[in-house]
């Protein structure tokens, strides 16, 4: 069903990413609830290597002598993007609630971005050029600045909450942990695994020993609580700066398509459409500023940069797809000020709906805007110089 759902979007010019959510809101709780949200998270297992193999996919494609001319532009950018959306939401949810904690919160939320639906557009038109590998890098950098924005807004919402002191180890420590940590490791097995690889030589070694080593890498960030996406982003960027050659990524690429359909149908059948007509005025502010804010951020941070014009013109319409860390980010947020009273209860409750709600709009309109933006770049269908 899956694959019917691709070749449907492909007539009507939409990207295969598409068809697969909405096959999986199909079949979820929202129509026909056959893979119930209970069966969803049952392959949490399975959205957990998906997005390993995506992290992995996205650190293969910076190799240092492709970004080296886009190297300062990328950092500004992301930082750009990420903040100028945090500010905007902010901003305009603190004067819509008068209550800064949830003005805090979704701004945050609003700074994350979902990196598989643009990766995987940009694999399915094979999108080369300046804007791809812009793209490829700031929604693999993005995961680690929204954790940051994040972790201080919770810690001065929190407060605010609370009443008490802002605390230094939730709002910089734990945030700056989980970045340095996912580093660490990342950067570490990435050494190990290109040292191996040069004793190998067939394709099943290549694959067995990549696998372990991306599957070694997810566990232990699990574990310790580091960014999935952005631990084995650093796998890559390691991988494919220290041996220069791609047979470990072609391994991967061949058995990694049945895990993006499964992963992309699991977030189709999470989503909620009944929360949609539900979302009210904090909603549709949510939707039109973080889309401003991304858009406006992006060129911002292209012009001041240098960077070259088809990446200032449409780098913005690539960021928008959200799903995976900012409904997890959501779920913290409710975990955390579900137990501090009313308000925070309040809070919680409205974290979790809204962007249940905004996620689907955001994972509908995400891909096709992506698709457009590589078009009128004219990076679609380049091949590897």
């Amino acid at each position: 069903m899956g694959l019917a759902g691709a070749k449907s979007s492909k007539r009507v010019k939409i990207p295969q990413v598409v068809g697969y959510i909405v096959i999986g809101v199909f079949l979820g709780s929202s129509f026909l609830n056959i893979v119930t949200l209970k069966i969803v998270d049952q392959f949490t297992l399975l959205s957990s290597l998906a997005l390993a193999f995506i992290g992995f996919a996205i650190g293969g494609e910076l190799a240092f002598r492709n970004i080296k001319e886009l190297g300062r532009s990328i950092v500004v950018i992301a930082l750009m993007e990420s903040l100028t959306a945090f500010a905007l939401v902010m901003g305009v949810l603190y004067f819509i609630t008068g209550s800064l904690p949830v003005a805090l919160i979704f701004g945050a939320l609003a700074a994350a971005t979902a990196p598989a639906a643009t990766v995987d557009v940009l694999w399915e038109y094979r999108a080369k050029g300046p804007l791809t590998t812009s793209l490829f890098a700031v929604v693999g950098i993005d995961d680690g600045v929204a954790l940051i924005i994040f972790g201080f807004a919770s810690a001065i919402a929190k407060a605010i909450l609370t009443q008490s002191e802002i605390s230094a180890v939730s709002m910089v420590l734990l945030p700056l942990y989980a970045i340095l940590g996912a580093v660490v490791l990342g950067a570490a097995i990435g050494f190990l695994l290109s040292q191996a690889l040069r004793r190998t030589g067939s394709d099943a070694d290549h694959l067995l020993l990549t696998l372990g080593a991306i599957l070694l890498v997810s566990g232990a960030a699990l574990q310790l609580g580091f960014s999935l996406i952005l631990t084995n982003m650093i796998l890559g960027v390691t991988l494919v700066n220290i041996s220069k050659r791609r047979e470990a990524f072609s391994a991967i690429a061949r058995i990694s398509p049945p895990f993006y359909l499964l992963f992309f149908i699991l977030v189709g059948a999470r989503l909620q459409i009944s929360l949609i007509g539900e979302l009210g005025l904090i909603g549709l502010a949510y939707i039109i500023f973080r889309t401003m804010g991304k858009s406006v951020g992006a060129w911002f941070g292209a012009t001041i940069s240098g960077a070259p014009t088809v990446v200032r013109k449409y780098l913005g319409f690539g960021l928008l797809s959200q799903a995976g860390v900012a409904i997890g980010l959501s779920i913290e947020a409710a975990q955390t000020f579900r137990d501090l009273g009313a308000p925070g209860l309040a809070l919680a409750l409205l974290a979790v709906n809204v962007i249940a709600g905004t996620t689907f709009i955001f994972q509908v309109l995400g891909p096709p805007l992506t698709r457009m933006a590589i078009f009128k770049a004219g990076e679609a269908g380049r091949k590897s110089a």
